[in-house]
């Protein structure tokens, strides 16, 4: 067997949607593999010099809903494709969510997508992508 304990990270970008149809190719060619969605999220936070004031509920509701809309796609293109599996929404800083994630579940493989939906930020310091693919114990699959 190849693969049989597959992650993918998914935050709903168009280079993620083609990371979980390749994932689910893989679960389609080895019939008892299992495949595990995650989508990470945080809240958005205003920084002022060396401190950050808080986000309006409002605000950090919004963020809150579009996670559980991600997640419900997720699990539709799951469904739709005939495949079981787990989705989870988890908060924290995505790279390291999950690599953590990889390592404490001892995924065979991390499916993730070339660029996300990430910030400035995220350009500044590195993608989310570089940093599994940097950081990962297992093969890691960057899906254009």
């Amino acid at each position: 067997m190849l693969f049989s304990n597959i992650l993918v990270a998914y935050d709903g970008s168009k280079a993620s949607k083609k990371a979980l149809d390749h994932a689910i190719a893989l679960t389609q060619a080895e019939p008892n593999a299992k495949i595990t969605v995650i989508h990470v999220f945080g809240f958005p936070r205003a920084y002022f010099g060396e401190a950050y004031a808080a986000i309006p509920s409002t605000v950090t509701k919004d963020y809150y809903d579009l996670s559980e809309q991600t997640v419900q796609e997720a699990k539709d293109t799951l469904q739709a494709a005939g495949v079981s599996g787990t989705v989870e929404m988890i908060q924290g800083a995505p790279a390291d969510v999950v690599l953590e994630y990889s390592k404490k579940n001892q995924c065979d493989v991390i499916v993730i997508g070339s660029r996300g939906l990430g910030t400035i930020r995220s350009y500044v310091l590195g993608s989310v992508s570089h940093n599994v693919v940097q950081q990962a114990r297992v093969p890691v699959l960057v899906v254009k």
